[in-house]
């Protein structure tokens, strides 16, 4: 739903062309990382392995890196600029956990 809200807002509510662009790169972001999360929470039921630490790598890389973006769009604190990038490589890891979940399978029964 943020995602949402500030890609609407980068479109139609801002003037500023950078502040609409991080609005826009926030939002593209968000949304593919809040999907990932979900694959990794029906990976998590499925009792994949890595699935928890994927969804965890994905949500928290998505937080830093798109609502740093957004905060530094709407409030124009440049300082928020030095979290952005700490949530692109916990979305890396992210995705790489994902994958590694998705190929690894379930885990096994305790005997």
């Amino acid at each position: 739903m943020l995602a949402v809200a500030a890609g609407a807002f980068g479109e139609h509510g801002e003037t500023v062309a950078q502040a609409k662009d991080w609005l826009k790169t926030g939002a593209e972001y968000g949304l593919a990382h809040a999907l990932a999360v979900f694959a990794a929470f029906a990976l998590m039921r499925a009792e994949a392995r890595f699935a928890e630490v994927a969804g965890w790598l994905l949500l928290a890389g998505g937080v830093l890196f798109s609502w740093s973006l957004d905060l530094m769009a709407v409030t124009g604190d440049m300082r928020l600029g030095m979290v952005t990038p700490v949530g692109g490589p916990l979305m890396m890891a992210g995705w790489l956990a994902l994958a590694v979940s998705a190929l690894a399978g379930p885990r096994r029964a305790a005997p």
